[in-house]
C-alpha cells in the first residue's frame, strides 16, 4: 500500500480517497484497540451491556441516514457511529453469559488470521489463483481429521487417495453439497422424480432445506422415528426405505446426526451405516456442534461406526475457537462430489487443472469464489495446540455437569434429556407456560441469554417446551454458571 495512493499526476483522473499505508496503520491500531477493549469488557461483564440486544425492530435502520454520503466522511465519525448505531443492536455472542443456541467461538488467533486473509485479498477457486489457499486448507483439514479421530480414508494423503476435506461456510452448505453428490452417485446427470432422503425427526432443518435447494423437494425428506434417547431407530429407517422402494420411489441419501440441535442426541452411526450399505444409500453425518468434542478421545464413542459414512461434517466455528464461518466437510470419495459440481468453461482452464495434478476446491462447493478460511484455522490449531483445545472442551463439559447438578437438586425443575457435552435441557415442572415466561424474564433482564426447544420428553411422551443451557463460550467460567443459576432461581421465584 504506497504512501502516495491519493496523489495523481498531472492529467490523471481524480483518485478515490484510498487510505495511505500510514493512515491504514494508524486506523488499524484504533480498530484493534477497540476490539481488545470490547473483549476485555466481555471478560469483566460490563454493566449496561445486556447479552441479548434490547432494541425494537427498526431502531438501527432508523439511526442511519436515509441516503448514502456523497463525499468521504471522517474516520473518527465512522468509528464513533459503531458505538452509537451498531452496538445497541448487537447480541453479544462472545459474552461469558451467552448460553443460547450453540457456541460461536471467537479467539485472538482466529481474528488475526481473518485479518491477514482479508489483507491478502486472494480468491482461491482454482489452485492456480492462489496455491497457498488450496494447499494450506488440504493440510489443515488432514490435521483436523486426525485430531478428531476420523479414519484415514477421509484424508487426502497427499492428494493420492480418493478422500479429503474442504471448508464450507456452514453445516447447511455441507448438507447440500453432500446431498448433491449423493444424487450424482445414485442417478448421474439424469433428472429423476421420486428421489427420497431420510433423517431423524430430531435432525436439523438444513436437511430439508438442502432438498428444497437441490430441487428434490421438502416432501421428499422422510423423518425417521427415534427411541427413548431421541436417537434414530435403524430398524425404522430400514422399514421406511423398503416402503418407499415398494411404492416405486428411489431412496438415495441418509443424514445421521451426532449432537442434535434440541437435545444433543446421538444417532447410532454403525447400525445406520449398515442399513445404508445394504441399501446402497449415501450416509452423511452432521456433527455440527458435537464434532469439536472429538478432539477429546473420551467423547469419540459418539462417532463409532463413522467409517461407514460417505461424508462427515462439523463446525470449528461453533466450539473450536475459530470465527464464523468455518465448517469442515470430509468425503471418503471425492469423485461423486467433483462430478456433481464441476463445470469447466474455457476461461477457467489451465495446465495444472487440466493435468489433474492439483485440487480445485471450486469443484467441492456451490460457489465459485472462496476466501482463505483455512488461515484462521491454521492459526488456532498452532496457537492452542491439540492439548489446549482439549482443555477448552473439557472445561465446558465440566461446567455443564455442574449446572446439571444444580438444576437437578432444585425440586422445582426437571432435567428432560440426558446431558450431552455442554448442553443441559431443563424445565419448570409447572409446565410450558411458566417455563416460557421464565425464559422471557431472564432474557429481558440482560443478565444472560438462553433459548428453548419443544420435543418429546421420555418414551411415548407428548412434546413439551424446555430450556436449553448451551455452555461453550470462550470466556465462560464457573462463576458465570453459578451466577446464571442464581438468576434462574430468582426469576423462578417470581
Amino acid at each position: 500500500m504506497p504512501d502516495n495512493d491519493n496523489e495523481a499526476s498531472a492529467g490523471d483522473a481524480p483518485a478515490a480517497p484510498h487510505m495511505t499505508a500510514a493512515e491504514f496503520r494508524a486506523r488499524g491500531r484504533e480498530v484493534i484497540d477497540w476490539i481488545a477493549a470490547y473483549m476485555e469488557g466481555l471478560e469483566r461483564g460490563d454493566a449496561g451491556r445486556p447479552v441479548l440486544s434490547q432494541i425494537t425492530p427498526g431502531d438501527v435502520y432508523r439511526a442511519m441516514p436515509e441516503h448514502a454520503p456523497e463525499r468521504s466522511e471522517a474516520w473518527d465519525d465512522i468509528l464513533r457511529d459503531v458505538d452509537k448505531v451498531v452496538m445497541p443492536g448487537v447480541t453479544h455472542w462472545q459474552s461469558p453469559d451467552f448460553f443460547a443456541y450453540f457456541p460461536a467461538n471467537s479467539s485472538g488467533p482466529a481474528i488475526l488470521g481473518d485479518l491477514l486473509a482479508s489483507g491478502l485479498g486472494v480468491n482461491g477457486f482454482l489452485w492456480q489463483t492462489c496455491p497457498s489457499i488450496t494447499e494450506v486448507e488440504t493440510r489443515v483439514l488432514d490435521w483436523l481429521a486426525e485430531m478428531t479421530g476420523l479414519p484415514e480414508a477421509f484424508t487426502s494423503r497427499g492428494n493420492r487417495g480418493p478422500g479429503g476435506g474442504v471448508i464450507q461456510g456452514t453445516a447447511s452448505e455441507a448438507a447440500l453439497v453432500a446431498m448433491v453428490a449423493a444424487r450424482q452417485r445414485a442417478v448421474g446427470d439424469r433428472a429423476v422424480d421420486g428421489l427420497v432422503a431420510y433423517s431423524s425427526s430430531q435432525a436439523h432443518s438444513s436437511v430439508t432445506k438442502a432438498a428444497m435447494v437441490a430441487g428434490i423437494g421438502r416432501d421428499a425428506v422422510r423423518p425417521v422415528a427415534v427411541d427413548a434417547q431421541l436417537s434414530m431407530r435403524p430398524e425404522a429407517l430400514e422399514e421406511a426405505i423398503k416402503s418407499d422402494r415398494a411404492a416405486g420411489r428411489t431412496p438415495f441419501f441418509v443424514c445421521a446426526t451426532v449432537g442434535t440441535t434440541s437435545t444433543g442426541a446421538v444417532d447410532p452411526l454403525g447400525s445406520i451405516g449398515a442399513v445404508c450399505e445394504r441399501e446402497g444409500l449415501w450416509l452423511h453425518v452432521d456433527a455440527a456442534y458435537a464434532g469439536a468434542a472429538m478432539v477429546c478421545p473420551e467423547h469419540r464413542w459418539m462417532i463409532e461406526g463413522v467409517e461407514r459414512a460417505d461424508s462427515y461434517n462439523f463446525n470449528p466455528h461453533k466450539w473450536l475457537l475459530t470465527n464464523f464461518d468455518c465448517s469442515a466437510l470430509w468425503v471418503q470419495d471425492r469423485s461423486a462430489l467433483i462430478k456433481a459440481l464441476s463445470i469447466s468453461p474455457e476461461y477457467l482452464k489451465n495446465a495444472a487443472s487440466d493435468a489433474g495434478a492439483v485440487v480445485d476446491y471450486r469443484d467441492w462447493q456451490v460457489p465459485l469464489g472462496r476466501r482463505f478460511r483455512a488461515l484462521k484455522l491454521w492459526f488456532v490449531i498452532r496457537h492452542y495446540g491439540v492439548e489446549g483445545l482439549r482443555t477448552h472442551i473439557r472445561s465446558h463439559v465440566r461446567l455443564a455437569e455442574l449446572f446439571e447438578t444444580l438444576a437437578a437438586a432444585d425440586e422445582r425443575f426437571e432435567i428432560v434429556a440426558p446431558r450431552r457435552l455442554g448442553l443441559v435441557c431443563f424445565r419448570l415442572k409447572t409446565g410450558d407456560g411458566p417455563t416460557r415466561a421464565l425464559m422471557e424474564r431472564l432474557n429481558a433482564s440482560g443478565d444472560l441469554f438462553l433459548t428453548h426447544s419443544v420435543g418429546p420428553v421420555g418414551p411415548g411422551a407428548e412434546s413439551r417446551l424446555f430450556l436449553r443451557m448451551a455452555i461453550g463460550g470462550a470466556r465462560t467460567q464457573e462463576r458465570h454458571i453459578r451466577a446464571a443459576w442464581d438468576a434462574i432461581r430468582q426469576h423462578a421465584d417470581r
